[in-house]
């Protein structure tokens, strides 16, 4: 590193004297010395001048002195470390100094050994400071970057824990949430470019801030759809009870934001939610170049399976057995047992409730309805029928009524 030193002296031979004493450090490419007669003229060399690195000033100049100097230096954004030049015995004017901001002081006569030792520290100083101002500004880029993936507390854990730790690929039980809208396509095909684009970042911003809520992490978000993960990169023991909430306020905002936009006469769609929990192949998968924390494998297929399956099912929440089983005080109702596009064997899913409609007497009359159709009680049809009868908007009964009508047995069900 060549340090740049701004030496401010009105003295008419300072100047040749400096670079003489300084010509091997200049020769050898250490320093670079630059001179101002006053201050004024030292403040217009670093406007031109930025990258200098220090300052060594004089105190008793024409135009602007060097307190006053000092006190403009230290307003700076830029702030320069200031070595001040004082007659011996001035206490009180190198006590400003010090007080102004003054890294370092000499007197004069100066003595050029202890001037270059002064020297030689100061630049060791800029040295660290600008060290610590390179990690400020790559833990700041590291936080602007992980804050799209993760919630605000844990960006700022991972951007302070350095490059890579947290974040490098590895085998871990998460679960993961699937999102989508129905019937995109056609909004898009029939929506403004601009008012498409509101309303996908007023959208995805809102179920983004709600993931967060949760400590959740936002793992993709391509067009529509979400993906979301829980443990990881940190631990979360209760990860599948978290993805059950988080699922339910996702629904609940989401139901909200479509209100909202029929009330400007925009038709935007019903959001499905997908949960399954299970091990999955974790980590930041962008190369050096980029940042791309997201999940492969079985679990994440999986996930989006049953998003879909709720197209099928009526439904807007589905999960698998693997979450009701490990979220505490789960509340919801089963579905069945689907076989899902790319698997052989069947996968338990349920559909999760908030506690009102739990605890609603219809919940109950399903439950048996449903035990009737497991255990193939010719009675499960009826039961099913006096159910859509009451509540014709219960999506779900109606569906396991049109199988039965069908002439389908049983709760194992066969997804197109």
């Amino acid at each position: 590193m060549t340090a740049t030193i701004l030496f401010v002296d009105d003295e008419p031979d300072l100047e040749a004297l400096i670079l003489q004493k300084f010509r091997r450090q200049i020769r050898d490419g250490l320093v670079s010395i630059m001179f101002a007669r006053d201050g004024l003229e030292a403040l217009e060399s670093l406007e031109q001048n930025p990258h200098v690195d220090m300052v060594v000033s004089d105190i008793n100049m024409p135009r602007m002195d060097g307190l006053s100097l000092l006190q403009k230096l230290q307003e700076a954004e830029d702030k320069k470390s200031t070595i001040i030049v004082s007659a011996y015995g001035d206490m009180s004017n190198i006590r400003t100094a010090m007080n102004r901001g003054a890294f370092d002081f000499l007197t004069k006569p100066i003595d050029f050994a202890d001037l270059e030792m002064t020297i030689q520290k100061t630049i060791r100083h800029v040295e660290m400071l600008r060290e610590v101002r390179r990690r400020q500004m790559e833990a700041e880029r590291a936080h602007a970057s992980l804050s799209r993936h993760f919630s605000p507390e844990l960006a700022k854990r991972l951007a302070a824990s350095g490059e890579g730790e947290g974040i490098e690929v590895q085998w871990r039980d998460i679960a993961t949430i699937f999102t989508d809208i129905t019937g995109f396509t056609s909004l898009v095909e029939n929506t403004p470019p601009e008012m498409l684009g509101e309303l996908l970042n007023e959208y995805v911003g809102g179920m983004t801030e709600v993931v967060f809520e949760h400590e959740g992490t936002v793992a993709k978000i391509i067009g529509d759809a979400i993906q979301v993960l829980f443990n990881a990169p940190g631990d979360q023991p209760d990860y599948a009870t978290r993805a059950v909430a988080c699922a339910h306020d996702l629904d609940a905002w989401a139901r909200d934001f479509c209100t909202r936009q029929k009330g400007r006469g925009v038709d935007f769609g019903a959001t499905r939610i997908g949960i399954h929990a299970g091990p999955a192949l974790v980590g930041n998968f962008g190369g050096n170049r980029f940042f791309d924390y997201t999940a492969y494998g079985d679990t994440i297929n999986i996930a989006a399976r049953l998003e879909a399956a709720n197209k099928q099912l009526g439904t807007r929440i589905c999960v698998s057995s693997s979450v009701a089983e490990a979220a505490e005080n789960f509340r919801g109702r089963p579905v069945g047992e689907l076989m899902l596009r790319g698997r052989s064997e069947p996968l338990r899913a349920f559909e999760p409730l908030p506690p009102a409609k739990f605890e609603a007497p219809e919940t109950a009359l399903y439950s048996q309805a449903f035990a009737k159709m497991e255990a193939g009680d010719p009675a499960a049809m009826p039961a099913f029928a006096a159910l859509v009868g009451m509540h014709a908007d219960d999506a779900l009964a109606g569906f396991h009524l049109k199988r039965l009508l069908n002439g389908a047995k049983g709760i194992r069900i066969q997804l197109e």
